[in-house]
């Protein structure tokens, strides 16, 4: 891997870009689904969701790309390869114990020869054109440009103030008084330099450590801020909104092309006269929706059975996972290859683990059968 490998001309191109995507985390708010599967390699739209962030880097003209890896880091590798398939130069560096966002981003240092890395966070979906986050870097002469976006509810999050030239002033931790609507997106551009600075071999936090630091030294944090779609893919919640967003057409994705519409179903999945499929849901390759099922913004996996008269509302359906006739499924998450029988009603957060049987009428929210 070289600096002058094949980068696009993105707005006032100065030199070849290379990109990190970090893809070490555990998704355990995404359990039973992470069991079995790093959570960026989890079925979105149809594809893993990591393919949705890597052909966004490919259409913004990066090609160099590492991915920091750790939990099952060998599903990636296996899966990409070295990125060919997708016109991307793929590369590996696994992390043997967690190092935080900071310690990920210097564990890769060795496998960074351009002077301009972008860094992504691998479980956010986002819109924002990669190319105006360079061209912002780029412009201002930052040491790190943040991308910051806009959220209606700022308490959940740690707010970014910026001065009048867009320039960050601080980082805050979650307040019940934010002031100002502006969020970590999770989108960075580093001069290289930086990176080096960072203390090796241990956890470090570019939230908590790097980026206050620079900022007591006087060093430029830019912030490019915008409105664009933006989504942490963290939560059953938030995976089953973007992977219905996606569908639709509200998410931007290259992936998908020009697909849009209420319902996505792939090749070699069987859908029954009768059955509804809306909200964006997506019915994954080989999986069987009985007559009169209704699935609205439903995620069913490769494999699936939805018998006859099921409805599955905001719910993931895992792998070779079944669902009985007449079951309600509603904000749910059903593992890989479990059962649940006839008439079931699964509601409000329930999580069924994987190869679990439930038998006819087994949980129940109503009181007749």
């Amino acid at each position: 891997m070289t600096s002058d490998s094949p980068v696009g001309p993105p707005k006032g191109d100065t030199g070849a870009v290379q990109a990190v995507v970090l893809v070490g985390g555990k998704g355990t708010r995404l359990r039973p689904l992470t069991l079995s599967a790093p959570k960026p390699m989890l079925p979105t739209a149809g594809v893993p969701f990591l393919t949705h962030l890597l052909s966004r880097i490919k259409e913004a003209g990066v090609v160099d790309v590492v991915l920091g890896t750790s939990f099952q880091a060998h599903v990636f590798s296996e899966y990409y390869g070295d990125g060919s398939k997708l016109g991307l130069n793929l590369t590996y560096v696994t992390e043997t114990e967690p190092l935080g966002t900071g310690g990920a981003i210097r564990n890769v240092l060795d496998e960074l020869t351009a002077d301009t890395i972008l860094v992504f966070n691998g479980d956010v979906l986002g819109g924002t054109d990669v190319r105006e986050v360079l061209a912002t870097h780029r412009e201002s002469g930052a040491d790190v440009t943040m991308h910051l976006v806009s959220v209606s509810d700022p308490r959940a999050f740690g707010c970014v103030p910026t001065d009048e030239t867009g320039r960050v002033t601080d980082f805050l931790e979650k307040t019940q008084d934010p002031p100002t609507d502006q969020i970590n997106a999770g989108t960075y551009v580093f001069r290289r330099s930086v990176i080096e600075e960072i203390e090796p071999g241990r956890a470090v936090s570019v939230e908590r450590e790097v980026f206050p630091k620079l900022l007591a030294d006087g060093r430029h944090i830019q912030a490019h801020a915008d409105h664009a779609y933006w989504r942490d893919m963290g939560t059953p919640e938030d995976f089953v909104r973007g992977s219905a967003d996606l569908v639709r057409g509200i998410a931007p994705s290259p992936a998908l092309g020009d697909r849009r519409g209420e319902s996505l179903v792939h090749e070699g999945a069987g859908v029954a006269p009768g059955a509804v499929l809306i909200g964006g849901t997506v019915v994954g390759r080989g999986a069987e929706i009985g007559p009169r099922a209704r699935l609205d913004g439903a995620v069913i996996f490769d494999g699936a059975v939805v018998e006859a008269g099921a409805v599955v509302e905001r719910s993931i359906v895992g792998f070779g996972a079944r669902l009985g006739p007449r079951a309600l499924v509603r904000d749910t998450v059903i593992g890989d290859g479990a059962d649940v029988g006839a008439r079931c009603e699964l509601l409000r957060g329930a999580r069924v683990w994987p190869g679990i049987q439930i038998p006819d009428n087994g949980i129940r929210f109503s009181t007749d059968v």
